[in-house]
């Protein structure tokens, strides 16, 4: 004969088998590991200077000149002069050479006062292709106009495609004044050097990693001397990488 306290007990114990609070939990599923986190990309770094032009003068005094190779600073460049205008074309340019190396009110600049139709120029580098496709390649250069007028970038690609950019510099009428512009915020236009017209409309995508040329245009004839309508243009500095030609 069973005993009634053993008996409940068997019975609890039984139920509590049975009952679902007491039955083994399933196991959790194994989770995969989860991949490691990708390197945060390097932050860009700014280009050091590929060049500068400073512009030489013909003479102590800064007198006006036609622009020339003797007027060119730097060893590693050469200038170039472009427009409609025959006159820009040579000894007698109508695109000068002014201003004295101590004069801070008249520094060595390029004047654009003569040309008689858009005009502009560009400096080479012999020895290697400026490659403007770093995210943070920039242009500095010194600068006064007079009246509207402004100056454009144009660059000349390994290519021979020329290109017009929508970055216009020149900021004062009454000074000189230092102005920069990122490569990478310029829209580019196809433009016909002969003529300095733009072809088309702005492209979407432009290969700079290798840039023949570099310079700026000003798209309207000048007034001649005296206040009126020109650009002068003092130095001009490249930020870049380069890629040796």
């Amino acid at each position: 004969m069973t005993h009634p306290r053993l008996a409940a007990l068997t019975s609890v114990a039984l139920f509590a088998l049975a009952s679902p609070a007491f039955a083994q939990a399933p196991a959790k599923p194994v989770e995969a590991p989860k991949p490691a986190a990708a390197p945060a990309a390097p932050a860009p770094t700014r280009p050091g200077l590929f060049w500068r032009e400073g512009w030489k003068q013909n003479d102590a005094k800064g007198t006006e000149q036609p622009i020339s190779a003797i007027n060119v600073g730097n060893p590693d460049l050469e200038v170039k002069i472009y427009g409609p205008d025959p006159g820009l074309q040579g000894p007698k340019s109508d695109m000068k050479s002014f201003g004295g190396d101590t004069n801070e009110n008249n520094p060595p600049h390029l004047f654009s006062g003569e040309c008689k139709t858009a005009c502009g120029f560009a400096l080479r580098n012999k020895k290697a292709y400026a490659d403007l496709s770093a995210p943070l390649s920039r242009i500095r250069l010194n600068t006064k106009m007079s009246g509207l007028h402004k100056v454009y970038p144009i660059i000349k690609l390994a290519n021979g495609d020329w290109y017009v950019g929508d970055q216009p510099q020149g900021p004062s009428i009454r000074d000189y004044i230092v102005s920069e512009f990122s490569v990478a915020d310029v829209h580019w236009i196809k433009i016909d050097p002969n003529t300095l017209l733009t072809k088309g409309n702005p492209v979407d995508k432009l290969d700079l990693t290798k840039v023949d040329e570099i310079g700026f245009m000003d798209p309207a004839p000048a007034s001649g001397h005296g206040a009126g309508g020109w650009f002068d243009v003092g130095f001009v500095e490249v930020y870049s990488k380069s890629t040796p030609r």
